[in-house]
């Protein structure tokens, strides 16, 4: 039986309207993709993200008197660089990196217990970026002694004990931009004697007792993850940080400093110790100091001591944990990754069952290798349009940009406890080896049992605040600007 030709003619609208339907649905869907992805990308200016040949004062920090500016120590800023201090290569700069995260490692693997966090109760410097040593990356300027002594020393959330090198040098000292520190020279220095409760804290220092000299001064050692080390004499001094003086500071007065030290004058510490700097100033500043790192070489930051006039409501704060097994650094409760505003499949346990600490001495932030391989994956996803080029060392998903005037870059953010997200500054996810070829800022560990590092390239561009008394750590995305 022949089908009507209006019947014929409306079966063929309808197929054409529903075809017609499926590909406007399909556009839609597509447009709405890439505008969900636009809105999460940042669009950079690869010129942005290298450093330049002048010093750029990008970083004020706030307007309070314990307020230290800092700087990169291989840029323009650092006007001791010329010819003093040996800029080491990307492939040196990443391995002493993984020196120092195998050290933070081994400290945790040494306990049996696992890497569980527990939740603790809880002045502006300029800070400069230097070697990794296992010491710290970022340096600032303190004052030292009577009459006051300008050093330069870079400053560590991981460690305790504040070290300079000493005159007379008994064993040796290496090569620092500024006059190395004379305490026969300052009426304000003593020496701590042994035995006495005094020397007894760099036990919780060092990891080591106490130990007497001849003439019964105090004797400590540290050593750091890369094989260097200094040890002297434990002594008392005056300590200045901009206009705020403090007397009877304790620190180690070196006399024997060996190892890749380079350029600046020892170690400030802003670890959880009773020595730390933190501790020592807790009167003065409530144990409470924040700092913002150069986003690149050629411009600064800063590290500051105190409240000042009170906390921004624009800070978003997580609880600090307290590690038993590595009680000098400050532990995080990461719960989740986010790229492209698309939140990662990891479940919570690859993170809370190893833990994760911030760390200003770690450039590269180590991951679980679940969590690491799933964020990899979406990022390379992401990054489909620009073409990929090899390895370098611990860095394996690179690309060459020598095309591309500008960039877009997925954003990623950090989720923490306490409903607390973190989104990453555009300068915090990518490590430039040059101007045309950048690299993720992220490596995975090699064993899923190590603990996290969030690095210190991740917190550029972040003002990142440590509330020690509250037992908090805030993020202030833009802060820096």
């Amino acid at each position: 039986m022949a089908i009507p030709i209006s019947s014929f003619i409306r079966c063929i609208l309808y197929i054409y309207c529903f075809s017609a339907f499926l590909c406007l649905h399909a556009h839609e869907v597509r447009e709405t993709t890439e505008i969900h992805h636009l809105h999460h990308t940042h669009i950079v200016q690869l010129s942005s993200l290298m450093p330049s040949t002048t010093c750029s004062a990008s970083t004020k920090g706030p307007k309070r008197k314990a307020s230290l500016r800092v700087i990169h120590k291989y840029g323009p800023c650092f006007q001791s660089n010329k010819g003093q201090v040996q800029v080491p290569s990307h492939i040196e700069i990443l391995l002493q990196d993984q020196s120092r995260v195998n050290s933070i490692h081994s400290k945790f693997s040494n306990y049996s217990n696992g890497n569980k966090l527990r939740e603790s109760k809880a002045s502006t410097l300029p800070v400069k970026s230097g070697l990794i040593l296992g010491t710290g990356n970022y340096i600032v300027t303190v004052g030292l002694g009577t009459p006051k002594r300008d050093l330069k020393l870079a400053f560590d959330t991981g460690s305790d004990l504040t070290w300079t090198q000493c005159k007379p040098c008994n064993g040796q000292c290496y090569k620092q931009v500024d006059p190395i520190f004379d305490p026969s020279k300052s009426t304000s220095y003593t020496n701590i004697t042994c035995p006495t409760p005094s020397c007894f804290q760099l036990s919780s220092a060092t990891g080591r007792s106490q130990q007497c000299s001849t003439s019964k001064k105090c004797i400590y050692l540290a050593e750091y993850g890369d094989g260097s080390f200094t040890t002297g004499y434990f002594s008392k001094e005056r300590l200045t940080i901009t206009s705020d003086v403090m007397d009877n500071f304790i620190f180690g007065c070196g006399q024997d400093n060996e190892g890749l030290f380079n350029g600046f004058a020892g170690l400030l510490s802003l670890g959880r110790a009773q020595v730390s700097l933190v501790k020592q100033t807790a009167q003065k500043y409530g144990q409470f100091f924040s700092y913002c790192l150069p986003s690149t070489t050629s411009s600064t930051g800063h590290l500051t001591f105190g409240k000042g006039n009170g906390v921004s409501n624009s800070i978003k704060f997580t609880p600090m944990l307290k590690l038993s097994q590595g009680p000098s650094f400050y532990g995080l409760n990461l719960i989740g990754i986010s790229v492209g505003g698309q939140k990662l499949s990891i479940p919570t346990s690859v993170f809370s069952t190893v833990g994760t600490i911030i760390d200003s001495g770690t450039v590269i932030t180590r991951l679980p290798p679940i969590a690491y391989n799933a964020l990899r994956t979406t990022f390379r996803k992401l990054m489909r349009n620009y073409p990929m080029t090899s390895p370098i060392s611990l860095l394996d998903t690179c690309y060459d940009l020598s095309k591309s005037k500008s960039v877009s870059i997925p954003h990623i953010s950090f989720l923490f406890g306490g409903a607390v997200s973190v989104d990453l500054d555009k300068v915090g996810i990518f490590y430039m080896l040059s101007p045309t070829q950048a690299c993720l800022a992220f490596a995975g560990n090699s064993d899923p049992s190590n603990i996290a590092i969030f690095g210190n390239v991740q917190q550029k561009g972040l003002e990142v605040l440590y509330d020690v008394a509250r037992g908090r750590i805030g993020f202030r995305p833009g802060g820096c600007s």
